[in-house]
């Protein structure tokens, strides 16, 4: 039996031969021809002067142009044919198809009462096999995928059922849910809205167009405050201590300075002490986080770290001193004044709410 590759080899030498002969290749690219058909022949085995070897592996009467030709003309063809196949509309399932469709359909429903979802879902398939066209099938198909947190597919069939009737409002709402539960709340605020521009009265579609929309981050949305709304304020009213503080909550120097005595550590700092507050108390309370969060904001920090009495602290420290008391610091004159003109001037710079 010959070789198939050393038969494509022969035809493509004596198409190539033949466009030499023809002078379908120019005078001066021949010699460059001549040489690679040499090549291409002894790289293969392939001897055209061989009368043997060509009677064995020659396709006559067929050439490789003809054989080339047979195939454009069959793929077009098949193509053709394929194209026809994807643009016919397909036809209107029969009245029998349709009735059967239906048994499916109320087969379906009763085991979506059973939550048996599985077996809906395969009584909705039928039905669908038996009627493509109708919506309601791929509608109620999605609700079952839903109802097993098959998210996703539920989206496929919503809009499978959008797809062949567009004016079918319920496909919205199905799509909608599935993308709300997936987190896409995007496409689910524009699957209700396209649902609501067919069904502006629909009480379900604007619920769920609401809910999504504030699901939705936008990218120039004014970030949150460092607290919560509910700690930005102080939590209860002011003590007599910290009365004659600014608008936005700051205590006085004084009710700053009790403020902080009274979250002294347990250990030989503590209160009455004249100690070091406990620092993880500080961070928990909210009149000295708002405090600091204005310090940091009106330039106050620079101030503060500039002044000397706090870089002999900062040295003291370093050289394996204690930090100094909360009387010490209040006795400071410079630190005094930096934080009585804080507390004076934090009314203005107060936090809003939106």
């Amino acid at each position: 039996m010959p070789d198939k590759k050393q038969q494509l080899v022969l035809s493509v030498i004596d198409f190539l031969n033949q466009s030499i002969e023809d002078g379908t290749i120019k005078q001066d690219d021949r010699e460059g021809l001549e040489v690679a058909i040499q090549c291409i022949g002894e790289a293969f085995g392939v001897d055209p002067s061989d009368h043997k070897q060509r009677a064995q592996l020659s396709i006559k009467p067929a050439t490789l142009q003809t054989i080339f030709e047979v195939f454009l003309k069959t793929r077009d063809k098949v193509s053709s044919a394929a194209t026809a196949t994807t643009t016919t509309t397909p036809s209107r399932p029969s009245a029998d198809a349709k009735a059967k469709a239906e048994t499916h359909k109320a087969t379906g429903n009763k085991h979506m009462n059973t939550k048996d979802y599985l077996a809906a879902i395969d009584a909705y398939t039928n039905a669908i096999s038996l009627d493509p066209t109708n919506p309601v099938y791929y509608s109620n198909r999605a609700a079952a995928y839903s109802s097993k947190g098959d998210h996703s597919a539920a989206v496929i069939d919503s809009e499978k059922a959008i797809e062949a009737d567009p004016s079918f409002v319920k496909g919205y709402s199905r799509l909608g849910h599935a993308h709300y539960t997936l987190g896409n709340y995007r496409a689910a605020a524009d699957a209700y809205k396209k649902g609501l521009d067919l069904d502006p009265t629909n009480a379900n579609l604007k619920s769920g167009l609401e809910s999504a929309r504030e699901r939705i981050v936008d990218e120039d949305d004014t970030p949150p405050p460092l607290l919560p709304e509910d700690q930005v304020r102080s939590p209860s009213p002011p003590s007599a201590s910290a009365r004659g503080a600014g608008a936005g909550g700051v205590p006085s120097m004084a009710g700053l300075a009790d403020m902080m005595r009274n979250m002294g550590g347990p250990g030989a700092g503590g209160p009455g002490a004249g100690g070091m507050p406990d620092f993880a108390s500080m961070m928990n309370n909210p009149m000295f986080m708002q405090m600091a969060q204005q310090l940091m904001a009106n330039g106050g920090m620079e101030r503060l770290m500039s002044n000397p009495a706090m870089a002999n602290m900062m040295n003291r420290v370093q050289s394996g001193g204690n930090l100094p008391s909360m009387d010490e610091l209040m006795s400071d004159p410079t630190l005094h004044d930096l934080a009585g003109q804080f507390g004076t001037g934090a009314g203005a710079g107060g936090a809003s709410r939106r």
